[in-house]
């Protein structure tokens, strides 16, 4: 029974699997047992795999309530330490950055050139170093020329050498100079051209020494400001005329609120002597005032006391009151002054407007009596300046010019002894349209009425001067003058005149006309590379033979050029 189950479930089996899967072959073979048994061999082809359905693999539903949690064990290690709370910014620390590479320094120079009428021209320029708080340097110049006339020769020599220290409370600076100008007493009378066969020799000898003091500038408004500055020169010529100077300058000044409290004060001592003259003429003055700065306001009250001694004597005190209102910001402002000085008479200041001085000149003080002024200055945007003033003046014992009579050239000064009256309106204009274009000019116009002289001698009306500088590219620079002066008057003795002179005697008098002039210049500059550049320079173009002074005819038209080196 057992073994009838047993084939029947085999035969079973092996008929379901072979229709179902065919994965397997099967062989029958039939063995010899006792029991008559029969059996199957089964060869396996591939392991099986059974495949089940999705559905199947899910055993059992999830159990949603489970809402245990994980809780993980920590050891905690403490340290006792103290909070520190500490609000306050960190100060950044500043990173050194790369060294930059410093611009090479040009501001050293020299300048040399020649041309026509015998034009020699020499010129140098050193700055030593880069600090801006302490600068020493040196400046020369050489030029000397000859014109067509006898003896119509003139050099002049300049030498200067400076410094400036700027510290934390005060600015030291010095200089010292020397001039020194040669030239002949060349003057031609065209009436008598044979009056001057060999012309004199002059040489005129200027050394100055100058060093100043000033107190650094300070925001407080109740600061004390300061300054103190001595000069000296000695003057000579070659005729043994000699002259010396020492002048003492100081101010203090102090700031309260919007008012300042001040002292000006100077020392003149001067000494003139020649062959017949010797000369002491010195001066004191004090200018003590009160100053009221506010907006758009500044006025100064104040008076000039003035003390003479040496040769003269006397004391006199006169307005000193300066008013600038600002009526429109940088464009338009209101300024006024009423004053009054005394103003030495020198060889150095006469020699300097006229080289060709007589011997023995007379020295004596002038005195502004009362000077008033007003007018208006400011911007018209930028680039654009202008200013405008009216002035009357009263002078005292007004020096002026005029041709000796025994040396037709050289000339005397002499004194217009009494009140002159002076009307005069002065303008000056800037225009500078950009970096490339610049030009400037200054207008004077002048009426003289005189005290005792019949005439202003060499005093012209009219006076301009104007420049013009232009930049075509950054190599070529072009520049041009123009100087213009109206007619003057000249005085010629036809017989001597008194000895000392207080009074003119018309009868023994001629006046002669010295005609006006126009005088123009221009000049071009060329730049190399960095180190080297050429110029050239042409004067009186309109080759004018016009005079300053009478009898003495300027050079004619003359060029000259050269070449400058920077370093």
């Amino acid at each position: 029974m057992r073994l009838t189950k047993l084939i029947y479930s085999t035969l079973f089996f092996i008929t379901a699997t072979s229709l179902g899967l065919k994965a397997q072959d099967t062989k029958t073979t039939e063995k010899k047992t006792d029991e008559k048994a029969v059996t199957e061999e089964i060869e396996v082809v591939r392991p099986y795999k059974p495949i089940l359905a999705e559905a199947v693999k899910l055993r059992r539903s999830p159990d949603l309530n489970d809402i245990k949690t994980y809780k993980a064990k920590f050891n905690y290690s403490l340290t006792d330490r103290k909070l520190e709370l500490n609000s306050d910014i960190n100060k950044l620390q500043a990173q050194e950055v790369v060294a930059e590479k410093q611009e090479e320094l040009i501001n050293n120079y020299i300048k040399g050139g020649f041309g026509s009428a015998k034009t020699i021209f020499g010129e140098a320029y050193i700055n030593l170093g880069r600090d801006e708080a302490m600068q020493a340097g040196g400046y020369f110049q050489h030029f000397s020329q000859s014109g067509k006339l006898n003896k119509q020769q003139s050099s002049q020599q300049k030498l200067s050498v400076f410094g400036r220290s700027i510290g934390d409370v005060v600015t030291l600076s010095g200089r010292v100079n020397f001039q020194r100008n040669g030239l002949y007493f060349y003057g031609i009378d065209k009436n008598n051209p044979t009056l001057n066969p060999d012309p004199e020799k002059q040489t005129l000898n200027f050394f100055e020494a100058e060093g100043e003091l000033v107190n650094k500038y300070t925001e407080d408004p109740d600061a004390l400001s300061y300054a103190l500055k001595l000069n000296g020169y000695i003057w000579s010529d070659k005729f043994n005329a000699k002259e010396n100077s020492v002048v003492l300058n100081g101010y203090v000044n102090k700031r309260i609120s919007k008012f300042n409290l001040g002292l000006a004060a100077s020392t003149e001592f001067g000494s003139t002597k020649d062959e017949l003259v010797s000369v002491g003429n010195n001066l004191l003055k004090l200018n003590p005032y009160i100053r009221l700065q506010a907006s758009g306001v500044k006025i100064t009250a104040g008076i000039n006391f003035v003390q003479e001694f040496g040769a003269f004597s006397s004391s006199r005190i006169f307005p000193a009151v300066t008013a600038d209102f600002t009526l429109i910001p940088d464009y338009l402002q209101i300024f006024g002054e009423v004053k009054g000085d005394v103003n030495r008479s020198s060889l150095k200041q006469f020699s300097d407007e006229n080289p060709f001085l007589n011997n023995n000149i007379t020295i004596r003080n002038s005195i502004e009596k009362l000077s008033i002024s007003g007018g208006i200055k400011g911007t018209g945007g930028p680039g654009f300046g202008y200013k405008a003033r009216v002035y009357h003046k009263s002078i005292e014992d007004m020096p002026l010019f005029v041709n000796n009579f025994s040396n037709f050239n050289k000339f005397d000064v002499i004194y217009d002894f009494g009140t002159m009256k002076l009307i005069g309106i002065e303008g000056e204009l800037s225009v500078q349209v950009s970096d490339a274009l610049k030009w400037t000019g200054k207008l004077n116009f002048e009426d003289y009425k005189p005290a005792a002289e019949t005439q202003s001698w060499f005093k012209p009306q009219m006076r301009l001067s104007s420049d013009l500088s232009y930049v075509i590219n950054k190599k070529v620079t072009l520049n041009a003058s123009v100087t213009l002066q109206d007619d003057s008057k000249a005085k010629i003795y036809t017989a001597a005149p008194a000895n000392p002179y207080y009074t003119p005697d018309p009868a023994n008098e001629t006046v002669v006309t010295v005609k006006g002039f126009v005088d123009l210049g221009a000049g071009v500059s060329y730049k190399i590379n960095n180190k080297f550049s050429a110029f050239a320079r042409a004067n009186n173009l309109l080759n004018s033979s016009y005079s300053r002074y009478l009898h003495y005819e300027v050079i004619g038209l003359n060029v000259f050029g050269g070449i400058s080196y920077s370093f």
